[in-house]
């Protein structure tokens, strides 16, 4: 975690890119497929999550509707897609343990990859290395979000 900023503690690795206002990040993977997760801050404010059920494959999604819903013992709610596309792939590990978004939101606890219908037009509306981590500082204070804590075995 040496180089990956922090944000009172919560962490915003600089490379994603980044739904500030819906708490999601996407990457594009090299075959163009953009995997898409919820971030550090989101996993922090909903708590150890119970379940997380994504949109089935095939599903077409239009940017800022839900590809999956969350569930904690605090929240439920949905993680709002930051692209248009085509869900091509589910993490199936999330139906038998949801807290894999809360030990690592960026890796393993990934929750759709899909294919991107309209890429060029909406990633304008996102952001990335340090802008990302300005905005995410920003509303973090202004909102006064509470400091990010992280389970045993946190990975990046």
């Amino acid at each position: 975690m040496d180089d990956t900023p922090e944000v009172r503690g919560c962490v915003l690795p600089l490379h994603l890119h980044y739904s500030v206002t819906d708490h999601t990040w996407l990457l594009i993977q090299e075959d163009g497929i953009a995997t898409i997760g919820m971030t550090d801050v989101a996993q922090n404010l909903a708590g150890p999550l119970l379940h997380a059920k994504p949109k089935k494959v095939g599903a077409k999604r239009s940017k800022g509707k839900p590809v999956a819903t969350v569930e904690s013992s605090k929240w439920v709610g949905p993680v709002k897609s930051p692209i248009s596309g085509e869900v091509v792939e589910v993490n199936a590990e999330l139906a038998k343990d949801a807290t894999i978004i809360n030990k690592s939101p960026y890796k393993a606890g990934w929750i759709v990859r899909m294919k991107p219908s309209n890429l060029d037009a909406e990633m304008d509306g996102l952001l990335t290395g340090q802008a990302a981590v300005d905005a995410y500082k920003e509303r973090i204070e202004r909102e006064d979000l509470k400091p990010c804590t992280h389970v045993e075995g946190f990975e990046i």
